[in-house]
C-alpha cells in the first residue's frame, strides 16, 4: 500500500477585494494510494486543473452560492480538471480511463463518482482541451450563444472579455453561424489575437476606450442582437442603449463586479423593457446533457482548424495561485490550465 507525496493547494481564510497568492498556502501533505475497503468512490490521479473566473466567489463566505458551494478554509481548493482514474470502486470507471469533472487542486484526489462528469473517448486533441474547448467553457460557450442567445444568421454580436476561455469561444461560433462579432478585450495583444487568429471581425481594447457608448456605436451602428455577456459593470451599461429590439444578453459572468466590495449599479436597465430585450443568466450545469451533441459539432471543427483554441499554461501545481490570481488582472491570454502532471 503506496504512501505518497500529496501537494495540495489551501485557502488560508475567506479573501476580501482581489486576491493574492498569499491568499492560498502549497501544503505538502501524504496520502495512500489504496481506495477504502466498500468504497465506492474513484482515486484520481489529476493531471490539468481549469483556473476559471466563478472560483473568486467561492473564496468569500457568500449566502446564496449553494450552487457551487464555497470554499472551506484550511482546505484545498476545488474546480473543474482533468484525471486518470489510479483505482475505482464504481463500475463506470476503472483504472487508466481518463476522466473530467470536479476534483480538488492536489496531486491525488478521492472523489465521489458523481463528481466525475464525463469519460474521455476522443485522445486524438489535447487533453487539456477537457479543460476548456472541450470542458466547462467550451459547453457554457455552446450552451449560452445557441441555446440562451437563439442566434440568427447575419445578426451583430458582441463579446466583453472575448480572449478568454469562453469568450474566444463564443466569437468563433457566431462566425460560424455568418454573424457579425465584434470582441472587448483588455490588452493589444489580446486585440490582435481576436481579430488575427480567433476570426472576430474586429475588436477593442476597452482600457483605451473613454467613452465606452461611442466606441459601440462606431463598430455597430446599427445595434446589437446578441451581447455575450461576461464583465458586467461599465461594459453593460454602455451596451443597453445599443442593444436592437428584441435583443438578447446571455448573462455567463460579471468578472468586474467579483472583486468588489460594493458592485457597481447599473443606470440603463430601462432599455429592457422598450427593446423587449430579453436578457437571461444561466448555470452551465443545466445544459450538460446536451454534452455529446455539443461534442459532435465541436470535433469536426478542431480537427479541420475551423475552430482554434489559445491556452496560456502554467507548469506545476505550485504555480497555481499565480495562474488563478492572475485571471483577475487579465495577466492570462487564453484559457489559464495549470498542468499538475502530464500522464
Amino acid at each position: 500500500m503506496a504512501e505518497v507525496r500529496n501537494k495540495q493547494v489551501v485557502l488560508r481564510d475567506y479573501v476580501s477585494g482581489f486576491p493574492k497568492e498569499s491568499d492560498m498556502n502549497i501544503v505538502e501533505g501524504t496520502t495512500i494510494l489504496k481506495l477504502p475497503q466498500g468504497s465506492n468512490d474513484v482515486l484520481l490521479k489529476n493531471l490539468y486543473l481549469s483556473c476559471d473566473p466563478y472560483m473568486r466567489m467561492l473564496m468569500t463566505k457568500v449566502e446564496g452560492l449553494d450552487v457551487f458551494g464555497t470554499y472551506t478554509p484550511g482546505s484545498p481548493l476545488t474546480g473543474y480538471g482533468v484525471s486518470k482514474v489510479l483505482e475505482s470502486g464504481h463500475p463506470d470507471y476503472k483504472k487508466g480511463d481518463l476522466v473530467w469533472g470536479s476534483t480538488k487542486w492536489e496531486e491525488f484526489s478521492l472523489v465521489s463518482p458523481t463528481q466525475i462528469l464525463f469519460k474521455i473517448e476522443q485522445t486524438d486533441v489535447p487533453l487539456s482541451y477537457y479543460t476548456g474547448i472541450l470542458g466547462m467553457p467550451g459547453m457554457t460557450a455552446y450552451a449560452g450563444f445557441f441555446e440562451v442567445g437563439s442566434p440568427k444568421k447575419g445578426e451583430n454580436v458582441f463579446v466583453s472579455a472575448a480572449s478568454g476561455a469562453v469568450g474566444q469561444l463564443v466569437g468563433q461560433f457566431a462566425k460560424l453561424t455568418d454573424c457579425y462579432v465584434v470582441g472587448s478585450a483588455g490588452s493589444k495583444e489580446k486585440v490582435d489575437l481576436l481579430k488575427n487568429k480567433l476570426g472576430f471581425d474586429e475588436a477593442f481594447n476597452y482600457k483605451e476606450e473613454s467613452d465606452l457608448n461611442a466606441t459601440l456605436k462606431r463598430y455597430f451602428p446599427e445595434g446589437i442582437d446578441i451581447y455575450f455577456e461576461n464583465v458586467g459593470g461599465k461594459t453593460l451599461d454602455a451596451v443597453l442603449p445599443n442593444m436592437r429590439v428584441l435583443g438578447r444578453i446571455p448573462v455567463c459572468g460579471m468578472v468586474s463586479q467579483y472583486n468588489l466590495t460594493q458592485p457597481e449599479g447599473v443606470t440603463n436597465l430601462a432599455n429592457l423593457i422598450f427593446k423587449r430585450i430579453r436578457m437571461q443568466g444561466f448555470i452551465v450545469g443545466e445544459f450538460y446533457h446536451l454534452y455529446p451533441k455539443f461534442l459532435e459539432f465541436v470535433l469536426p471543427h478542431i480537427r479541420e482548424g475551423k475552430v482554434v483554441y489559445v491556452e496560456d499554461i502554467a507548469e506545476g501545481l505550485e504555480n497555481g495561485p499565480a495562474a488563478l490570481v492572475g485571471l483577475y488582472s487579465g495577466r492570462n491570454v487564453g484559457k489559464q490550465v495549470v498542468v499538475v502532471a502530464r500522464d
